[in-house]
């Protein structure tokens, strides 16, 4: 009877887990808090030496010099003298020498003790701006690999997630700490790819059912013979797939534009503001709108299409959210402090501040909560602030008195 082969066994699942590696003797493992303590003890033992041998020297000098008291006897009367103590020649008793000999015996002394000491606080200065020396170099080697650490991370700021730190050298905690950080970045890398593969995926999901019905529904109103009911309802579910084309498109490009920008090219905010304008100057017309402002050149790094998406968005809000006479709508660009400046202000309805912040969450309008108005999706500013992070800038919201809002949104040149 012919037996039943048993399935393959599953191949294991992978895991996120960074990769733990077990030293065959971990009380051998080179630490940096053992090689610190070894470097540091051995240079405190080193400058220890160093300086007792000269306390040794200067001390062996001193008592030669102190101990240096010569004297002389000449002549039948027993004249003492002495270069060291010349006031032995004016003794004219033993008792007038022996008092004489102790004082320049305490002087000689004394003297010695004095230059021991200033020798010993020279030498000390001396080995304390060596050692000084010697100890910032050595901290430097020792925690340069934190300063790899800290590249990469900056590179890798710019969703450069392909960079690795690939730290050679000891088992310490700083290679601990790199591998550990490779493993995140593999871990971020593959969370990116697939965060974009399912953008690129939703974006050709969502829009082909959407273009689909919008042709069919131009289709449908192309056609003379059909009743007016007819025409009024596909006006209507036209104008709901267009805002839902909209909504998408906005979901998406706040989607891409949370990321750092990888590809930049010279943008000058004065275009960029310049088309914005010629794109809204018939809604603003319609509306009563006056646009004004100057425009000077401002020349940032970054995508020229998300930029423009930014004033545009700004220009638009500022028309559209205007007060219904005498409505006007100032846009500027200019460097300032060695940064690119856009700056849309209008006059508009009164804006508390305590509400300006809300302006920026998505699908968030003044006093509402959700979109409710033909004026837009609620995404305008949310994608603008985006943009702007992602150009390494900021956009901030003041409102006007009398009126309206300031917006300025600040770029690196």
């Amino acid at each position: 009877m012919a037996t039943t082969p048993e399935p393959p066994a599953a191949p294991p699942k992978p895991t996120w887990e960074p990769k733990q590696h077990e030293p065959p003797y971990p009380w051998l493992r080179p630490t940096i808090r053992i090689r610190l303590t070894l470097l540091y003890g051995g240079m405190f033992l080193i400058a220890g030496i160093v300086l007792l041998s000269i306390i040794y020297m200067l001390a062996a000098q001193a008592l030669h010099d102190a101990g240096s008291l010569e004297l002389k006897v000449g002549g039948t009367n027993v004249l003492i003298a002495s270069d060291t103590c010349p006031q032995l020649s004016s003794a004219t008793n033993i008792d007038q020498v022996n008092e004489t000999i102790k004082a320049c015996t305490a002087a000689q002394r004394q003297h010695a003790l004095d230059t021991l000491l200033n020798r010993s606080l020279l030498a000390l200065v001396g080995l304390s701006v060596i050692a000084f020396a010697f100890g910032y170099a050595m901290a430097g080697r020792v925690l340069s690999p934190l300063g790899r650490i800290t590249r990469t991370a900056r590179r890798v700021a710019g969703t450069d997630l392909s960079r690795r730190i690939e730290l050679d050298g000891p088992d310490d905690e700083l290679k601990e700490l790199a591998d550990t950080f490779d493993d995140m970045l593999d871990r971020l890398e593959r969370a990116f790819t697939a965060q974009q593969r399912f953008v690129g995926n939703a974006s050709h999901e969502l829009r082909t059912p959407l273009a689909i019905n919008r042709t069919l529904l131009e289709v449908h109103l192309s056609d003379p013979g059909a009743p007016p009911e007819l025409h009024q309802l596909g006006k209507t579910l036209l104008a709901t797939n267009e805002r839902s084309e909209q909504l998408v498109e906005g979901l998406l490009l706040l989607a891409r534009s949370d990321n750092q920008i990888v590809e930049r090219k010279p943008v000058d905010l004065a275009e960029v503001a310049e088309r914005a304008i010629d794109q809204t100057r018939t809604e603003a017309v319609e509306k009563g709108v006056e646009i004004r402002g100057e425009r000077g050149s401002a020349v940032v790094q970054g995508n020229g299409v998300l930029l423009e998406r930014i004033a545009l968005n700004l220009v638009q809000n500022a028309v559209r959210y205007n007060v219904p006479e005498d409505g006007w709508v100032e846009v500027a660009t200019e460097v300032r402090h060695g940064q690119a400046l856009l700056t849309v202000s209008n006059s508009g309805p009164v804006v508390p501040a305590y509400e300006v912040d809300n302006l920026f969450e998505p699908f968030r309008r003044l006093r509402t909560e959700r979109t409710g108005s033909d004026k837009g999706v609620g995404l305008g500013l949310s994608i603008a602030r985006s943009v702007a992070r992602a150009h390494g800038g900021r956009i901030i919201a003041e409102p006007r008195e009398g009126g309206g809002l300031v917006m300025r949104v600040t770029l690196p040149v």
